[in-house]
């Protein structure tokens, strides 16, 4: 289908096939090299299995509950091209690329998740050797996640310009709505799953009955080493990959749209281009994993994670003027994805300023710590709202540097703003592999304090925990400036397909203000439904771990707890929101599109970009600066652990846990399934308002209905749910 392409080009894209399928054999071995360390002791094992067979029961679960919505989307994916007039052959590419796309962000999630607890217990066991052979399995462990996403979201993009060429731009929104609707159902399940499992434990153990954490008396400490994995492994995994893939299928309809523009059908540098940079990205990133390894038994793995973070960058960067110099010839798409690149560290430092426990922000929570939980909370809310800003001028002078690129061909803009977010998820191998290096040591730290390893293999996980975290912190930041990047990008493609212009939506007109007005307000319910679901779950948490404290013998350890109850708890709380949430996302731009029209449509995706990226900045940093606050605390700060200020800080981070793990993160796979499913059904809009002798009718009824629906499913999200007997809590 690559008619006209030079030798090179063809040559080019099979090389990025084959890039991708290494990705994906890269992971295969790394797998391989984990699964023949040793995993430690029978008590580990025991451990382990809990936690393997928790993760695992969930998922299973999970993907049961959202099987129905799936085959359901496909078929309307479906009639969605068709009635836009598309061919056939568009219309069955559109659903199957759907279903890929779901299948590939499931599989991400899954395997990655699986392989992180098999690599949890071998940490713990490593740590008895070495801190090197620790940090080494660890990172390696999470490498397998972070190449599963370079390669399935590579081999996805790339398989669907090789069939349909440049008439791939509606079959890639098949395919990346599918990946980006089942991160949204990881996110927020896991998110659900983790935080009731950790606000419950550690309120209960921490504060009232005055246990360590992960003290294997507290009956939710398995839940919530559970939940690491399907929140900060599996949910965070599918996250990232579905903004990878968002970026790819933007840029390569952005890309089209620029051929079209300039005449020329066969230019196929516009779609090449990115498709290589992402190649060069996926071969980078295996460069750096080798550099991650620890040179001295001192050295802090923070220090090792980011020289293979460095080395992967600069690689890229070379990879990346050689490509703009002698195949594009042309420098401004370089600058374009430097800039992403800038773009990723500048967050990187926002995120470590306002989250780290070195900088002021963080000491400025702890120091209020000494006069209760209300400054603790205060302080903590002024920082998170302080972040916001910053991040949100950094992601305005990157778009403006694309501007400024691109100056005198507007047509380019948003196409260059599309290689910038491609420039930014470079090294999406790196940033998940580091996302993933957290809960791996998480689970191995509470797994070493469950069986009582040594002191020096104890100091070892808590140092790789403690780095774990800001690892975790950082890769949030990222995910959230790549999901309004990559939104902006959507939002230039919704422009082409509307035929409307970005400066002709008219605020004046009232239609459209309400329709600015509904987007501001959307992630707002987004996040009270998600905050709500936490609180509800942890409450009955928290009921269940209270009860069982109260068993004879339990405190004395002669008697173990019931784990299996509070991951049941979890596990149903978290179900039984996936759905709702996922029709409030999906529907709420059919029923302001199909009511009010692709202008205020358009206003409606300008509000939720920048109430959803404002949120999102703010939850996030504002928890995760809550959670460091406690860590120094627990260090020995103002009196250590059991003092004053410490249960000060538990209740900060208990309220900043569902801010940062929950509500924070899942606002940016749901920004981009209102932004794509925006773009598919632009060009219907268009089509049954143009048409004068089509009765109007139908269109208000069906409006109707998506609004009686979504009013249901937030009812049902806000319905009070027990999920055990009175007499069992």
């Amino acid at each position: 289908m690559l008619e006209g392409a030079s030798a090179f080009e063809i040559f080019g894209v099979w090389s990025i096939l084959l890039v991708a399928i290494g990705g994906l054999v890269y992971a295969f071995l790394l797998g391989r090299q984990v699964l023949r360390e040793p995993t430690g002791t029978k008590e580990m094992e025991e451990v382990a299995n809990a936690i393997r067979s928790g993760a695992k029961a969930y998922l299973n679960t999970q993907f049961r509950t959202i099987l129905w919505l799936i085959v359901l989307l496909a078929i309307a994916l479906f009639f969605s091209a068709h009635l836009a007039g598309e061919p056939l052959k568009i219309s069955v590419g559109r659903a199957l690329a759907f279903v890929m796309g779901a299948t590939f962000s499931g599989t991400v999630g899954y395997v990655g998740m699986s392989m992180a607890v098999q690599g949890n217990v071998r940490v713990a066991a490593a740590s008895r050797k070495s801190f090197s052979e620790a940090l080494r399995i660890a990172y390696r462990t999470g490498t397998i996640t972070g190449m599963l996403t370079d390669g399935l979201g590579l081999l996805g993009g790339t398989i669907i310009f090789l069939i349909y060429g440049i008439h791939a731009k509606d079959v890639l929104l098949g395919f990346g709505f599918g990946g980006t609707l089942l991160a949204l159902f990881m996110r927020v399940g896991g998110g659900i799953y983790t935080k009731a499992a950790d606000v419950g434990a550690d309120l209960v153990g921490k504060v009232e009955q005055g246990v360590p954490e992960d003290d294997p008396r507290n009956a939710a400490v398995v839940a919530d080493l559970v939940g690491d994995n399907v929140g900060d492994c599996a949910g965070m995994a599918a996250d990232i990959f579905e903004s990878y893939e968002v970026t790819i299928v933007s840029a390569m309809i952005l890309g089209i749209g620029v051929m079209h523009y300039l005449g020329n059908p066969h230019d196929y540098r516009w779609i090449v281009f990115p498709l290589m940079v992402r190649a060069i990205g996926v071969l980078s990133s295996i460069i750096g994993t080798y550099a991650v390894r620890a040179r001295s038994e001192q050295e802090n793995a923070m220090d090792a994670i980011k020289r293979g973070y460095n080395i992967s960058a600069l690689t890229s960067i070379i990879g990346f003027f050689l490509l703009a110099k002698f195949y594009a010839h042309d420098l401004r798409l370089f600058w374009a994805t430097l800039a992403g690149i800038i773009l990723a560290v500048i967050i990187n430092y926002l995120t470590d300023y306002f989250t780290g426990t070195r900088f002021a922000p963080v000491q400025e929570i702890a120091r209020s710590t000494r006069t209760g939980s209300a400054t603790t909370i205060l302080t903590g809310l002024a920082t998170g709202y302080e972040s916001t800003v910053w991040a949100i001028f950094v992601i305005a002078f990157a778009i403006l540097a694309s501007v400024i690129i691109f100056a005198g061909e507007p047509a380019l803009i948003f196409y260059g703003v599309a290689l910038t977010g491609i420039g930014m998820l470079t090294l999406t191998g790196n940033n998940v592999s580091m996302d993933a290096f957290g809960p791996i040591a998480d689970n191995a730290n509470g797994i070493g304090e469950m069986v009582g390893l040594e002191p020096s293999a104890r100091k070892i996980l808590a140092d790789l925990d403690a780095v774990g975290n800001t690892t975790k912190a950082i890769t949030k930041g990222i995910a959230i400036g790549s999901a309004v990047i990559a939104a902006v990008c959507l939002f230039g493609s919704f422009t082409e397909e509307t035929g409307i212009q970005a400066f002709t939506i008219n605020v004046v007109k009232p239609q459209v203000f309400i329709g600015l007005l509904i987007g501001g307000a959307i992630p707002f319910l987004f996040s009270s439904l998600t905050i709500r679901a936490v609180a509800r779950a942890a409450s009955l948490i928290i009921e269940e771990v209270r009860r069982q404290f109260r068993i004879p013998g339990l405190m004395e350890g002669l008697v173990k707890p019931d784990y299996a109850k509070a991951v049941t708890i979890c596990t149903r709380a978290a179900q039984r929101e996936l759905v709702g949430l996922g029709l409030l996302a999906v529907l709420s731009p059919l029923i302001v599109g199909f009511a009010l029209r692709e202008e205020a449509l358009g206003a409606f995706l300008a509000g939720i970009i920048l109430t959803g990226q404002l949120l999102a900045v703010f939850m996030a940093n504002a928890g995760g600066a809550w959670d460091n606050a406690k860590k120094t605390i627990e260090d020995g700060l103002y009196g250590g652990k059991g003092s004053e200020a410490h249960k000060a800080s538990v209740v900060g981070d208990t309220v900043g846990d569902p801010l940062k793990d929950t509500s924070g993160p899942a606002l940016n796979p749901m920004i981009k399934v209102v932004n794509l499913v925006s773009v598919i059904i632009a060009p219907i809009i268009v089509r049954l308002h143009s048409s004068h002798s089509s009765p109007k009718w139908p269109i208000y009824l069906f409006v109707a209905i998506c609004i009686i629906i979504v009013a249901i499913s937030v009812w049902y999200s806000k319905k009070e749910a027990h999920f055990l007997p009175e007499e069992e809590r």
